[in-house]
Protein backbone atom coordinates (compact mmCIF):
# COMPACT_ATOMS: atom_id res chain seq x y z
CA UNK A 1 0.00 0.00 0.00
CA UNK A 2 1.39 3.12 -0.78
CA UNK A 3 2.32 5.59 1.70
CA UNK A 4 4.11 8.58 -0.25
CA UNK A 5 2.63 11.36 -1.86
CA UNK A 6 -0.16 11.80 -4.50
CA UNK A 7 -0.80 15.48 -5.91
CA UNK A 8 -4.21 16.06 -7.96
CA UNK A 9 -4.48 19.10 -10.44
CA UNK A 10 -7.67 20.05 -11.66
CA UNK A 11 -8.15 21.40 -15.26
CA UNK A 12 -10.59 22.33 -17.82
CA UNK A 13 -10.54 21.60 -21.57
CA UNK A 14 -8.48 24.82 -22.49
CA UNK A 15 -5.58 24.28 -24.77
CA UNK A 16 -3.81 27.08 -22.71
CA UNK A 17 -4.36 25.97 -18.87
CA UNK A 18 -3.61 28.80 -16.15
CA UNK A 19 -1.76 27.80 -13.38
CA UNK A 20 -0.74 29.46 -9.84
CA UNK A 21 3.20 29.06 -9.79
CA UNK A 22 3.14 26.87 -6.72
CA UNK A 23 1.36 24.47 -9.45
CA UNK A 24 3.57 25.22 -12.02
CA UNK A 25 6.79 24.33 -9.69
CA UNK A 26 4.79 20.84 -8.79
CA UNK A 27 4.55 19.65 -12.83
CA UNK A 28 8.08 21.18 -13.19
CA UNK A 29 9.66 18.46 -10.89
CA UNK A 30 7.50 15.81 -11.39
CA UNK A 31 8.40 12.40 -13.41
CA UNK A 32 5.36 10.33 -13.29
CA UNK A 33 1.89 11.79 -14.42
CA UNK A 34 -1.09 10.28 -14.57
CA UNK A 35 -4.74 11.07 -16.09
CA UNK A 36 -7.04 10.22 -18.92
CA UNK A 37 -6.24 10.07 -22.39
CA UNK A 38 -7.96 13.39 -23.11
CA UNK A 39 -5.64 15.21 -19.66
CA UNK A 40 -2.56 13.91 -21.89
CA UNK A 41 -3.78 15.60 -24.59
CA UNK A 42 -4.17 18.58 -22.80
CA UNK A 43 -0.82 18.55 -20.85
CA UNK A 44 1.19 17.17 -23.02
CA UNK A 45 3.76 20.01 -24.19
CA UNK A 46 3.50 21.11 -20.28
CA UNK A 47 5.36 18.23 -18.66
CA UNK A 48 8.99 17.96 -18.17
CA UNK A 49 11.45 15.99 -20.18
CA UNK A 50 11.78 12.60 -19.13
CA UNK A 51 8.87 12.02 -17.80
CA UNK A 52 6.81 8.62 -17.62
CA UNK A 53 2.65 8.53 -17.57
CA UNK A 54 0.04 6.41 -16.91
CA UNK A 55 -3.01 6.34 -18.63
CA UNK A 56 -6.21 6.27 -16.24
CA UNK A 57 -8.55 3.31 -17.95
CA UNK A 58 -10.66 0.59 -16.52
CA UNK A 59 -10.20 -1.23 -14.38
CA UNK A 60 -9.31 0.88 -12.18
CA UNK A 61 -6.97 -1.83 -9.72
CA UNK A 62 -4.70 -2.09 -12.70
CA UNK A 63 -4.04 1.29 -12.81
CA UNK A 64 -3.00 1.67 -8.97
CA UNK A 65 -0.99 -1.47 -9.71
CA UNK A 66 0.98 0.24 -12.73
CA UNK A 67 1.17 3.23 -10.07
CA UNK A 68 2.94 1.32 -7.18
CA UNK A 69 5.50 -0.06 -10.35
CA UNK A 70 6.49 2.76 -11.52
CA UNK A 71 7.07 4.57 -7.90
CA UNK A 72 9.02 2.62 -7.32
CA UNK A 73 11.75 4.21 -9.35
CA UNK A 74 10.84 7.29 -8.33
CA UNK A 75 11.00 9.22 -4.48
CA UNK A 76 9.45 12.39 -5.93
CA UNK A 77 5.39 10.91 -6.12
CA UNK A 78 3.11 11.00 -8.23
CA UNK A 79 1.38 14.00 -10.53
CA UNK A 80 -2.36 13.19 -11.71
CA UNK A 81 -4.41 15.73 -13.45
CA UNK A 82 -8.19 15.39 -13.28
CA UNK A 83 -11.10 17.38 -14.84
CA UNK A 84 -12.32 20.43 -12.30
CA UNK A 85 -12.60 20.07 -8.46
CA UNK A 86 -11.32 16.44 -7.89
CA UNK A 87 -12.84 15.86 -4.81
CA UNK A 88 -16.62 16.66 -6.93
CA UNK A 89 -17.43 13.04 -8.55
CA UNK A 90 -13.45 13.01 -8.91
CA UNK A 91 -10.47 10.70 -8.63
CA UNK A 92 -9.47 12.37 -5.16
CA UNK A 93 -12.19 9.79 -3.81
CA UNK A 94 -10.97 7.26 -6.09
CA UNK A 95 -6.89 7.57 -4.09
CA UNK A 96 -8.63 7.31 -1.31
CA UNK A 97 -10.21 4.24 -1.09
CA UNK A 98 -7.19 2.97 -2.53
CA UNK A 99 -4.40 4.36 -1.21
CA UNK A 100 -5.96 5.19 2.24
CA UNK A 101 -2.38 6.07 4.29
CA UNK A 102 -1.59 8.77 1.52
CA UNK A 103 -0.21 11.95 2.01
CA UNK A 104 -3.34 13.47 -1.10
CA UNK A 105 -2.27 17.10 -1.73
CA UNK A 106 -5.51 18.41 -4.59
CA UNK A 107 -5.63 21.94 -6.50
CA UNK A 108 -9.14 21.94 -7.67
CA UNK A 109 -10.16 24.30 -11.00
CA UNK A 110 -13.59 24.96 -11.38
CA UNK A 111 -15.49 22.07 -12.11
CA UNK A 112 -17.99 21.81 -15.41
CA UNK A 113 -21.53 22.62 -13.36
CA UNK A 114 -20.05 25.66 -11.72
CA UNK A 115 -18.49 26.55 -15.37
CA UNK A 116 -21.93 26.04 -16.93
CA UNK A 117 -23.46 28.02 -14.37
CA UNK A 118 -20.87 31.29 -14.60
CA UNK A 119 -21.60 31.22 -18.78
CA UNK A 120 -25.25 31.87 -17.71
CA UNK A 121 -24.78 33.76 -14.94
CA UNK A 122 -27.09 32.02 -12.92
CA UNK A 123 -26.63 31.66 -8.99
CA UNK A 124 -26.48 28.06 -8.50
CA UNK A 125 -26.24 28.00 -4.27
CA UNK A 126 -29.89 25.94 -4.94
CA UNK A 127 -28.57 23.90 -7.47
CA UNK A 128 -29.09 19.76 -6.57
CA UNK A 129 -26.11 18.29 -8.58
CA UNK A 130 -26.12 14.39 -9.79
CA UNK A 131 -23.68 12.34 -11.77
CA UNK A 132 -25.13 10.07 -14.21
CA UNK A 133 -21.24 9.00 -15.37
CA UNK A 134 -21.17 5.51 -15.03
CA UNK A 135 -24.24 5.78 -12.46
CA UNK A 136 -27.69 4.54 -12.34
CA UNK A 137 -30.69 6.77 -12.60
CA UNK A 138 -32.00 6.65 -9.26
CA UNK A 139 -30.50 10.23 -7.95
CA UNK A 140 -31.66 12.01 -10.93
CA UNK A 141 -35.69 10.37 -10.78
CA UNK A 142 -35.24 11.18 -7.11
CA UNK A 143 -33.98 15.21 -7.76
CA UNK A 144 -37.02 15.17 -10.60
CA UNK A 145 -39.70 13.83 -8.07
CA UNK A 146 -38.97 16.73 -5.59
CA UNK A 147 -38.74 19.11 -8.55
CA UNK A 148 -35.71 20.88 -7.44
CA UNK A 149 -35.80 24.23 -8.85
CA UNK A 150 -32.40 23.61 -10.23
CA UNK A 151 -30.41 20.25 -11.08
CA UNK A 152 -27.49 20.02 -12.77
CA UNK A 153 -26.46 16.73 -14.35
CA UNK A 154 -23.08 15.14 -14.96
CA UNK A 155 -23.64 13.11 -18.50
CA UNK A 156 -21.62 9.89 -19.76
CA UNK A 157 -22.44 8.09 -23.40
CA UNK A 158 -25.34 6.36 -22.45
CA UNK A 159 -27.01 8.92 -20.12
CA UNK A 160 -26.82 11.62 -22.86
CA UNK A 161 -28.57 14.93 -23.24
CA UNK A 162 -30.89 13.13 -25.25
CA UNK A 163 -31.34 10.28 -22.70
CA UNK A 164 -32.25 12.65 -20.24
CA UNK A 165 -34.68 14.17 -22.14
CA UNK A 166 -36.47 11.48 -22.92
CA UNK A 167 -36.52 10.41 -19.84
CA UNK A 168 -38.13 13.89 -18.12
CA UNK A 169 -40.79 13.43 -20.92
CA UNK A 170 -41.70 9.78 -20.62
CA UNK A 171 -42.75 10.61 -17.09
CA UNK A 172 -44.54 14.19 -17.85
CA UNK A 173 -41.55 16.24 -16.45
CA UNK A 174 -42.14 18.66 -19.20
CA UNK A 175 -41.44 21.42 -16.28
CA UNK A 176 -37.81 21.79 -17.21
CA UNK A 177 -35.56 23.83 -19.51
CA UNK A 178 -32.44 22.39 -20.33
CA UNK A 179 -28.83 24.33 -20.87
CA UNK A 180 -25.92 22.14 -22.72
CA UNK A 181 -22.51 23.24 -22.17
CA UNK A 182 -19.88 20.71 -24.00
CA UNK A 183 -16.26 21.31 -24.09
CA UNK A 184 -16.41 23.58 -21.18
CA UNK A 185 -13.11 25.77 -20.72
CA UNK A 186 -11.81 24.71 -24.81
CA UNK A 187 -11.72 28.52 -26.13
CA UNK A 188 -12.41 27.19 -30.13
CA UNK A 189 -14.77 24.61 -29.61
CA UNK A 190 -16.80 25.11 -26.26
CA UNK A 191 -20.93 25.79 -27.03
CA UNK A 192 -23.57 26.51 -24.62
CA UNK A 193 -26.90 26.73 -25.93
CA UNK A 194 -30.78 25.24 -25.21
CA UNK A 195 -31.86 21.11 -25.75
CA UNK A 196 -32.31 20.65 -29.19
CA UNK A 197 -33.77 16.69 -29.62
CA UNK A 198 -32.21 14.73 -31.70
CA UNK A 199 -28.71 16.35 -32.09
CA UNK A 200 -25.56 14.96 -31.01
CA UNK A 201 -23.42 16.35 -28.26
CA UNK A 202 -19.39 16.63 -28.31
CA UNK A 203 -17.82 14.50 -25.43
CA UNK A 204 -17.68 15.52 -22.21
CA UNK A 205 -20.98 17.18 -21.35
CA UNK A 206 -23.31 18.92 -18.60
CA UNK A 207 -26.33 20.48 -18.51
CA UNK A 208 -28.94 22.42 -15.88
CA UNK A 209 -31.98 22.08 -15.30
CA UNK A 210 -34.48 24.98 -14.54
CA UNK A 211 -37.66 24.40 -13.36
CA UNK A 212 -40.53 25.94 -15.08
CA UNK A 213 -43.27 25.60 -12.91
CA UNK A 214 -44.12 22.92 -9.98
CA UNK A 215 -46.31 20.08 -11.65
CA UNK A 216 -49.16 18.53 -9.26
CA UNK A 217 -47.39 16.19 -6.91
CA UNK A 218 -50.72 14.76 -4.61
CA UNK A 219 -50.42 13.34 -0.97
CA UNK A 220 -52.18 10.29 -1.54
CA UNK A 221 -53.61 9.42 -5.22
CA UNK A 222 -57.45 9.11 -5.64
CA UNK A 223 -57.94 4.99 -6.57
CA UNK A 224 -60.23 6.19 -9.36
CA UNK A 225 -57.12 7.73 -11.07
CA UNK A 226 -55.34 4.24 -11.64
CA UNK A 227 -55.93 2.22 -14.29
CA UNK A 228 -57.15 -1.12 -13.10
CA UNK A 229 -56.98 -4.77 -13.67
CA UNK A 230 -59.47 -5.32 -15.87
CA UNK A 231 -61.07 -1.90 -14.45
CA UNK A 232 -61.69 -3.90 -11.16
CA UNK A 233 -61.57 -1.01 -9.02
CA UNK A 234 -62.22 -2.58 -5.86
CA UNK A 235 -58.75 -4.75 -6.25
CA UNK A 236 -57.11 -1.51 -5.89
CA UNK A 237 -55.14 -0.56 -1.87
CA UNK A 238 -57.74 2.32 -1.33
CA UNK A 239 -55.89 5.75 -0.79
CA UNK A 240 -56.35 6.12 3.36
CA UNK A 241 -55.33 2.64 3.85
CA UNK A 242 -52.10 2.72 1.21
CA UNK A 243 -50.92 6.33 3.62
CA UNK A 244 -51.71 4.51 6.52
CA UNK A 245 -49.66 1.30 5.13
CA UNK A 246 -46.43 3.22 3.94
CA UNK A 247 -46.65 5.16 7.80
CA UNK A 248 -46.20 1.73 8.96
CA UNK A 249 -43.65 0.86 7.22
CA UNK A 250 -41.04 4.08 8.31
CA UNK A 251 -40.53 5.10 4.81
CA UNK A 252 -38.36 7.80 5.57
CA UNK A 253 -36.07 6.29 7.60
CA UNK A 254 -36.18 3.32 4.77
CA UNK A 255 -33.86 3.01 1.25
CA UNK A 256 -35.23 -0.40 -0.10
CA UNK A 257 -38.70 -1.34 -0.29
CA UNK A 258 -40.21 -4.65 -1.82
CA UNK A 259 -44.00 -4.61 -2.83
CA UNK A 260 -44.73 -7.99 -3.32
CA UNK A 261 -48.37 -8.72 -5.40
CA UNK A 262 -48.13 -5.08 -6.66
CA UNK A 263 -51.33 -5.54 -9.16
CA UNK A 264 -51.61 -2.23 -10.21
CA UNK A 265 -48.82 -0.56 -8.76
CA UNK A 266 -50.71 2.15 -6.35
CA UNK A 267 -48.50 0.89 -3.17
CA UNK A 268 -45.36 1.18 -5.15
CA UNK A 269 -46.29 4.42 -6.71
CA UNK A 270 -47.52 6.01 -3.91
CA UNK A 271 -44.49 5.11 -1.62
CA UNK A 272 -42.04 6.46 -4.65
CA UNK A 273 -44.09 9.99 -4.85
CA UNK A 274 -43.90 10.56 -1.27
CA UNK A 275 -40.45 9.11 -1.12
CA UNK A 276 -38.65 9.48 -4.02
CA UNK A 277 -35.43 8.42 -1.94
CA UNK A 278 -36.53 4.90 -1.97
CA UNK A 279 -35.08 1.95 -4.16
CA UNK A 280 -38.60 0.16 -5.29
CA UNK A 281 -38.74 -3.05 -6.01
CA UNK A 282 -42.31 -4.86 -7.16
CA UNK A 283 -43.59 -8.08 -7.85
CA UNK A 284 -46.49 -9.06 -9.41
CA UNK A 285 -47.37 -12.94 -10.91
CA UNK A 286 -49.72 -11.51 -13.39
CA UNK A 287 -48.01 -10.77 -16.82
CA UNK A 288 -50.88 -7.42 -17.03
CA UNK A 289 -49.14 -5.86 -14.22
CA UNK A 290 -46.30 -4.91 -16.25
CA UNK A 291 -48.17 -2.75 -18.78
CA UNK A 292 -50.40 -1.03 -15.81
CA UNK A 293 -47.10 -0.71 -13.55
CA UNK A 294 -45.58 1.20 -16.50
CA UNK A 295 -48.90 2.89 -17.51
CA UNK A 296 -49.77 4.04 -13.82
CA UNK A 297 -45.72 5.13 -13.20
CA UNK A 298 -45.68 7.08 -16.24
CA UNK A 299 -49.28 8.99 -15.44
CA UNK A 300 -48.16 9.51 -11.74
CA UNK A 301 -44.48 10.39 -12.58
CA UNK A 302 -42.78 7.90 -10.84
CA UNK A 303 -39.31 6.85 -12.58
CA UNK A 304 -36.93 4.04 -11.39
CA UNK A 305 -39.74 1.59 -10.23
CA UNK A 306 -37.93 -2.01 -11.08
CA UNK A 307 -41.27 -4.64 -11.66
CA UNK A 308 -40.21 -8.02 -11.69
CA UNK A 309 -42.97 -10.34 -13.28
CA UNK A 310 -43.80 -14.17 -11.92
CA UNK A 311 -43.95 -16.29 -8.98
CA UNK A 312 -42.15 -14.54 -6.09
CA UNK A 313 -41.64 -17.82 -4.45
CA UNK A 314 -39.98 -18.81 -7.95
CA UNK A 315 -37.93 -15.53 -8.35
CA UNK A 316 -34.25 -15.25 -7.61
CA UNK A 317 -33.51 -12.49 -5.76
CA UNK A 318 -29.83 -12.07 -5.68
CA UNK A 319 -30.35 -9.49 -8.54
CA UNK A 320 -32.34 -6.74 -6.54
CA UNK A 321 -31.18 -4.70 -3.61
CA UNK A 322 -32.06 -6.17 0.09
CA UNK A 323 -35.07 -4.45 1.36
CA UNK A 324 -35.64 -3.01 4.94
CA UNK A 325 -39.21 -2.54 4.35
CA UNK A 326 -41.80 -5.18 2.56
CA UNK A 327 -45.37 -4.56 2.07
CA UNK A 328 -47.26 -7.86 1.05
CA UNK A 329 -49.99 -6.58 -1.39
CA UNK A 330 -51.01 -10.07 -2.15
CA UNK A 331 -49.99 -14.02 -1.42
CA UNK A 332 -52.43 -16.61 -2.91
CA UNK A 333 -52.73 -18.12 0.28
CA UNK A 334 -48.96 -18.76 0.04
CA UNK A 335 -48.44 -16.43 3.11
CA UNK A 336 -46.47 -18.94 5.22
CA UNK A 337 -43.69 -19.01 2.08
CA UNK A 338 -43.69 -15.71 1.04
CA UNK A 339 -42.48 -14.45 4.72
CA UNK A 340 -40.04 -17.15 4.86
CA UNK A 341 -38.47 -16.41 1.67
CA UNK A 342 -38.76 -12.74 2.41
CA UNK A 343 -36.69 -13.52 5.82
CA UNK A 344 -33.95 -14.57 4.14
CA UNK A 345 -33.46 -11.20 2.52
CA UNK A 346 -34.72 -8.97 4.73
CA UNK A 347 -32.10 -6.23 6.57
CA UNK A 348 -32.33 -7.43 10.15
CA UNK A 349 -33.93 -4.09 11.20
CA UNK A 350 -36.45 -4.22 8.75
CA UNK A 351 -40.05 -4.66 8.71
CA UNK A 352 -43.01 -6.38 6.81
CA UNK A 353 -46.49 -4.74 6.24
CA UNK A 354 -49.81 -6.32 5.00
CA UNK A 355 -53.15 -5.90 4.51
CA UNK A 356 -55.78 -8.36 6.10
CA UNK A 357 -59.74 -8.47 4.88
CA UNK A 358 -60.46 -11.43 6.03
CA UNK A 359 -59.89 -13.19 9.13
CA UNK A 360 -58.28 -16.32 7.31
CA UNK A 361 -55.73 -14.04 6.25
CA UNK A 362 -55.41 -12.58 9.67
CA UNK A 363 -54.68 -16.27 10.97
CA UNK A 364 -52.31 -16.73 8.84
CA UNK A 365 -49.84 -14.21 9.06
CA UNK A 366 -50.26 -14.93 13.07
CA UNK A 367 -49.04 -18.47 12.42
CA UNK A 368 -46.36 -17.37 9.96
CA UNK A 369 -45.34 -14.92 12.66
CA UNK A 370 -45.27 -17.63 15.68
CA UNK A 371 -43.26 -20.23 13.28
CA UNK A 372 -41.08 -18.26 11.46
CA UNK A 373 -40.09 -16.18 15.44
CA UNK A 374 -41.00 -12.68 14.16
CA UNK A 375 -42.45 -9.92 16.61
CA UNK A 376 -45.94 -8.83 15.67
CA UNK A 377 -46.69 -4.76 16.26
CA UNK A 378 -50.18 -3.58 17.10
CA UNK A 379 -52.76 -3.51 14.77
CA UNK A 380 -54.69 -0.97 13.01
CA UNK A 381 -58.13 -2.10 11.65
CA UNK A 382 -60.23 0.75 9.64
CA UNK A 383 -62.71 1.24 7.67
CA UNK A 384 -63.75 3.00 4.58
CA UNK A 385 -66.73 3.93 3.77
CA UNK A 386 -69.28 0.65 2.57
CA UNK A 387 -65.83 -1.16 2.17
CA UNK A 388 -65.35 -4.06 4.55
CA UNK A 389 -63.00 -3.70 7.63
CA UNK A 390 -59.35 -4.10 7.10
CA UNK A 391 -56.34 -4.70 9.52
CA UNK A 392 -53.20 -3.56 8.53
CA UNK A 393 -50.50 -5.88 9.81
CA UNK A 394 -47.15 -5.70 11.02
CA UNK A 395 -44.02 -7.76 11.98
CA UNK A 396 -40.37 -7.46 12.53
CA UNK A 397 -37.33 -9.93 13.35
CA UNK A 398 -36.99 -9.99 17.17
Amino acid sequence: MYKGTCIIIGINDSRRQWFPPEVEAVIARGKLFSGGRRHHEIMADRLPEGHSWVDITVPITDVFRRYEEALADTDTGIVIFASGDPLFYGFAATVQREWPDCRLVVYPSFNSLQMLAHRMLLPYQDMRVVSLTGRPWNKFDEAVIRQEVLIGCLTDHTKTPQAIYERLHEYGYDNYDITIGELLGNEEEERIGPFAEGREYAVPNCLILRRTYIRPRPFGIPEQDFSFLDGRERMITKMPIRLLSLSMLDLHNRSSLWDIGFCTGSVSIEAKLQFPHLQVTAFEVREEGRELMAANSRRFGTPGITAVIGDFLDADLSAYTRPDAVFIGGHNGRLKEILAKVLTVLTEDGCIVMNSVTAQSKQLFNEACMELGLEQQPATRITINDYNPIEILKCKRK
